[in-house]
């Protein structure tokens, strides 16, 4: 494929999802990950892209854009399995654990419809369904009680705002699982919606551990609003395919830093590194 044809396509890309991979352009247009890269950094020295680690993304838009559920529902399906059924395996009968709205705690949820008898406090109207559903199909057959908060709806389906964070305030959880949109040195643990940025901490500070799930495209990308700095979670759980340098500087900063996917030690788990 010629040179203009590659930078018609990765725009196109670019503006239909907000946020692409290198891995995934170089798969659609059959060229190396290294050609790929080229071509990004002349669109961003002409202004139609900007480059981001392990991608792009349109100039100055992701820290306001909230894709919908839907579209990120379809996307990096396989990271997100692998890192929810690592983060299943930290949570036992009897618990009261926290799931923040997004698609890693939808397919964390997903592996616990399925699993011990807990208590489930969640601001993600998807995943009180997906327990509602897996209940009435007997999926749920050990009955887990799902609470779902109230608050004022985004467009990931998660409900936010001073209602949520009031109801959040009573309650004492043993364990947060935590979705974010983005993941940075400076900026921390963020995401593009400033309400959802304060539910979130109010969920932080109503349970006494907080474990955010992240795939690799998390790193480098930046939403408007900080949830946390990198060494306020008590463990980051991600994928194989997160680079060298962000395992460094991750392990540097969050008390444990766990790759999902690979063999793990006897007690089951995959810690890569802890302050």
């Amino acid at each position: 494929m010629l040179q203009a044809a590659r930078h018609s396509a990765i725009i196109d890309a670019v503006q239909r999802e907000r946020v692409v991979r290198v891995s995934d352009l170089a798969q659609m247009l059959g060229v190396s990950a290294m050609t790929v890269r080229r071509d990004i950094e002349a669109l961003e020295d002409s202004g139609r892209v900007e480059r981001i680690h392990g991608g792009a993304k349109l100039p100055g838009d992701s820290s306001t854009h909230e894709p919908g559920f839907e579209l990120k529902s379809t996307q990096l399906t396989e990271e997100k399995h692998a890192i929810a059924v690592e983060a299943a395996r930290i949570v036992q009968q009897g618990m009261a654990i926290g799931l923040g709205a997004g698609t890693t705690t939808w397919a964390l949820a997903k592996e616990l419809v399925h699993g011990p008898r807990i208590t489930v406090v969640t601001n993600s109207v998807r995943i009180a369904d997906l327990f509602h559903h897996g209940a009435s199909s007997g999926a749920g057959r050990f009955g887990s009680t799902v609470i779902l908060i109230g608050g004022e709806r985004t467009p990931s389906d998660a409900l936010v705002g001073p209602i949520a964070t009031s109801a959040l305030k009573q309650l004492h959880l043993d364990a947060l699982f935590l979705g974010v949109h983005g993941m940075d040195t400076q900026a921390g643990f963020t995401t593009p919606n400033l309400l959802e940025a304060e539910t979130d901490r109010a969920f932080m500070a109503s349970a006494r551990s907080t474990i955010v799930l992240a795939d690799h495209s998390k790193w480098g990308v930046t939403g408007i609003a900080s949830i946390a700095q990198l060494e306020e979670a008590d463990e980051l759980i991600t994928d194989s395919l997160l680079g060298e340098d962000a395992r460094r500087v991750l392990a540097e900063n969050v008390a444990k830093l766990t790759i999902a996917g690979k063999p793990s030690p006897p007690d089951g788990r995959q810690a890569v590194s802890a302050k």
